[in-house]
C-alpha cells in the first residue's frame, strides 16, 4: 500500500508500507513540499502518487529506506534526469540528498 505523507507516519502506515518488501520501503520524495510517498513495488509507483497530488516531477527524487536500521539508499531509476543534467540513478547533489534525508527521517524515523 502506498501512503502519501506530509508528517510523521503512524505505526500502521509504516507496517503497510513495509508489507511489500518487509525490510525496506521504496520512496519518492518531493523536496519542495516536504512530502513522501512510500510503499509501492517500484519508486515510479510512488512518484505517480506525488504527481497526482500536484508535485512537480523535477522536485521528486527516489530512495529506499531500510528498516529497522534507518539506512537510506539514494538510488532509483526515477533519478535519471537528462533534462536536469542528472545522469545517474544515485542522487549526486549533496544538497538534494540532505533535503531528502531530512524529510525521510522526519516522517519515518522513530515510528
Amino acid at each position: 500500500m502506498i501512503h502519501l505523507l506530509y508528517s510523521r507516519a503512524t505505526r500502521r502506515q509504516l507496517d503497510e508500507m513495509l508489507d511489500r518488501w518487509k525490510n525496506s520501503v521504496r520512496l519518492a520524495v518531493d523536496i519542495q513540499q516536504g512530502a513522501l510517498a512510500g510503499g509501492g513495488e517500484w519508486h515510479a509507483d510512488c512518484e505517480a502518487v506525488l504527481l497526482a497530488a500536484g508535485s512537480r516531477q523535477e522536485d521528486i527524487w527516489g530512495a529506499t529506506w531500510v528498516h529497522p536500521s534507518g539506512a537510506i539508499q539514494f538510488d532509483s531509476v526515477i533519478n535519471l534526469r537528462p533534462r536536469q543534467k542528472h545522469f545517474s540513478m544515485e542522487v549526486q547533489d549533496m544538497a538534494i540528498r540532505n533535503q531528502m534525508e531530512q524529510i525521510i527521517r522526519d516522517i519515518l524515523e522513530g515510528v
